[in-house]
């Protein structure tokens, strides 16, 4: 317990800390830029694109193995990775039913993966 007390790193001031947080967001070993440096607009706006920008993946194949006309949504089963990616019916071009394969990409959304650019195939 003696130990544990002479080892707090409570209330420390934060030039004693080792670690630092990037303009990225990201931890850092190198100390932020001082006030009297400045920043461009072009590197703000470039950490502003690159946080907003959704991942978008290559053209996959799959098929519907849930879809609920009703409620406006369904599921896809990824060939590749056996796994269920959700689509929303805003989404598709055309009436699809359970079982169709169908083209699709991935994008990353707050709660995961989501498929745009729905086409069936074969």
């Amino acid at each position: 317990m003696l130990d544990r007390k002479s080892n707090n790193d409570k209330g420390k001031p934060l030039e004693e800390m080792l670690a630092f947080v990037d303009e990225n967001g990201n931890l850092s070993s190198v100390p932020p830029r001082q006030g009297n440096e400045d920043v461009t607009m072009q590197e703000l706006t470039a950490v502003a694109k690159s946080r907003l920008r959704p991942v978008v993946e290559a053209t996959r194949t799959g098929f519907v193995s849930y879809f609920n006309q009703a409620k406006g949504f369904g599921f896809i089963t990824d060939d590749n990775a056996r796994e269920n990616v959700f689509f929303h019916a805003n989404q598709l071009t055309e009436l699809l039913k359970e079982k169709d394969r169908v083209s699709f990409t991935r994008e990353k959304t707050p709660r995961g993966f989501s498929a745009v650019d729905l086409k069936r195939i074969g």
